[in-house]
């Protein structure tokens, strides 16, 4: 016999509601401690490097990743614009990235005063297509920004391939997808540079903060001039307040370094939690007819689950289709809800830069269809990954009843 929806007098699904809790403990309260009781903020006035938990937190995170150099910012945001700065990118310049991101990895683009040049994505994955990045290259192109989008790993060899061919820096965004892989290497060392973000609502979480890593000496150097003021002294001299290039006040806290030390730590453990609740979504919601699930190949994580929502098979919108699952105590997410070119900015910056009309389909498709399951972190568990399971099953079984 089916259940009766909550709209119609049944009960909830679920009455315990998914609140996020960032992934906090005593390890994480210690080392925040450790800073306030040694009275040292920040560090950066007396090294041009950091503070001793910066620089920690920099050589952890480098070794994790397996670069070179990883140099820590205020937030993934000021990561990407002095990534991109770093490679030499500037007024003139043209910047290829994906619709289907957050902002900040194309409003970057225009903080160095390049042109944002958005080529479409693909259907499986929702990463960028590589075939509409060589469709998309000019004479001014002087750079690709694939973005790992919910912890799918783009098609890296192809954009390599491209890039080498066109002599093109390739910067990846991997603010989604910390700790996937991509062929044994980790996301964030394959291309010039890689880019995270550690805002609370990510899979590493410190509150805010970003980071850049790279093999390169050149973009690593030119990095740290530019999340601080462009100025850079020696240490045992006294500091002459000379800036080399222009620079930005990127720098990060110790206190925020701190809480990165600790949450490098338990990185695996908690995509271990997101890799079993995923896995276990991916089988049960895969059973029912309208709704396609993204399916999570072996080394990736998923930052947020996404689904597409097929209103024509199930029968009923998608909004509606988001409200009762709320109704049953399941909040899910509509996720980005147009393409990037869409949005204000970015339609007026196209037209000044003779982009306008741009349409990429797979992008608005995907954003038209997209709904996203967002409680599949840390705490939760497969019990917690059963109710959302529930609750679409009971709408399912309701469906001739449910108002379109």
């Amino acid at each position: 016999m089916k259940e009766r929806l909550f709209i119609h007098g049944g009960k909830k699904t679920r009455e315990k509601r998914f609140d996020y809790s960032a992934p906090i403990g005593d390890e994480e309260i210690a080392s925040v401690n450790k800073v306030l009781r040694k009275k040292s903020l920040s560090g950066f006035y007396k090294d041009f490097l950091g503070g001793e938990m910066v620089q920690k937190f920099e050589k952890d995170f480098a070794k994790y990743i397996g670069t070179r150099y990883a140099i820590v910012f205020n937030s993934g945001t000021s990561a990407l614009h002095a990534a991109l700065a770093a490679c030499n990118i500037g007024p003139g310049d043209e910047v290829i990235v994906p619709p289907f991101t957050f902002t900040a990895t194309a409003s970057s683009v225009l903080m160095v005063g390049a042109a944002t040049v958005f080529a479409d994505i693909e259907p499986d994955t929702f990463c960028i297509d590589p075939k509409k990045i060589k469709a998309a290259i000019t004479k001014k192109t002087k750079a690709i920004v694939p973005v790992h989008i919910y912890g799918k790993v783009c098609n890296m060899d192809e954009i390599l391939a491209i890039a080498k061919e066109d002599s093109l820096k390739v910067i990846e965004d991997a603010c989604q997808s910390p700790g996937c892989k991509h062929e044994g290497r980790m996301v964030g060392s394959i291309g010039d540079a890689g880019v995270f973000s550690f805002v609370e609502t990510k899979n590493m979480v410190i509150g805010e903060g970003g980071m850049v890593t790279t093999n390169s000496d050149e973009i690593a150097d030119r990095c740290r001039l530019i999340r601080n003021h462009g100025e850079v002294w020696t240490k045992g001299r006294p500091r002459e307040y000379i800036s080399n290039i222009l620079g930005y006040n990127f720098r990060m806290t110790e206190i925020h370094a701190a809480l990165g030390i600790e949450q490098l730590k338990k990185l695996d453990s908690l995509n271990e939690i997101r890799r079993k609740n995923v896995s276990y979504l991916q089988k049960e919601l895969g059973r029912f007819s309208g709704l396609e699930v993204m399916r999570y190949k072996e080394g990736e994580i998923s930052h947020l689950y996404p689904i597409l929502y097929n209103e024509r098979e199930i029968g009923v919108a998608k909004d509606r289709f988001i409200e009762l699952m709320e109704s049953e105590g399941i909040t899910l997410s509509r996720g980005y809800p147009q393409p990037l070119y869409k949005t204000p900015i970015f339609k007026e910056k196209l037209k000044e830069a003779g982009f306008g009309g741009i349409k990429c389909r797979v992008a608005e498709d995907v954003c038209r269809r997209l709904i996203c399951i967002t409680a599949m972190h840390y705490p939760y568990n497969i019990e917690d990954m059963k109710d959302i399971v529930s609750a679409v099953k009971k709408i399912f079984d309701n469906i001739g009843e449910i108002r379109p």
